[in-house]
């Protein structure tokens, strides 16, 4: 029986994992939570074979999450999970000691696959996954271009200055500030402030 836990904070993905899960005999879902610190506290005192793994969760990243699982609990098995098919989020994956990456829009076999892979001490790569970390780095084509004067903001907004902090740090006016921030989550495709901070430190960009 393999036990797994899955920490993701879509309900969807969620109900959607234990559905597919519940008449396979050789798994069984042990828990799961929304948060990197929810999945910390469970493993103070239970266990698991496999973590299923969101890479963007609410209160940090699963890449930091996957290291401090791996640090303080070697044998939990990591199986990132993600809507991300860059080659940086899988490598860092890996790097952080996930044993293998599955993207969601996974097939039923495809998941059942990688789990059974995975908790017996293999690597399992998606099809995807594995095609972007063969084609190297990233493509400068996936990393947008920021301007100079978009690298100053977004290095201050990551410091946690405010617009209006911004605008008299670089004498210019909180409306200019905005336009840049709008510009920075267009071409991010981020939708806040918490999700921008999350992509700049995730992709190198501070």
């Amino acid at each position: 029986m393999i036990k797994v836990y899955i920490v993701e904070d879509h309900s969807v993905v969620v109900e959607g994992i234990r559905s597919l899960l519940q008449n396979e005999r050789a798994f069984e879902v042990v828990g799961n939570t929304a948060t990197g610190e929810g999945c910390l506290q469970y493993f103070h005192s239970n266990m698991a074979d496999v973590i299923l793994m969101d890479i963007s969760l609410p209160d940090m990243s699963g890449i930091d999450l996957c290291k401090t699982i791996k640090k303080n609990y070697p044998g939990i098995m990591v199986l990132a999970l993600s809507t991300y098919n860059q080659s940086i989020y899988i490598s860092k994956m890996m790097e952080s000691g996930a044993s293998g990456y599955l993207l969601k829009n996974s097939g039923r076999q495809e998941i059942i696959q990688a789990l059974v892979d995975v908790a017996n001490g293999k690597t399992y790569l998606s099809f995807e996954a594995g095609q972007a970390l063969k084609s190297g780095t990233l493509k400068k084509a996936e990393q947008p271009l920021l301007t100079k004067r978009e690298k100053e903001i977004l290095q201050l907004i990551t410091e946690g200055l405010t617009n209006i902090q911004i605008a008299e740090k670089l004498f210019i006016s909180i409306d200019t500030v905005d336009t840049h921030r709008k510009n920075l989550y267009s071409k991010l495709n981020v939708k806040n402030t918490v999700m921008l901070m999350r992509y700049a430190i995730e992709n190198n960009l501070i």
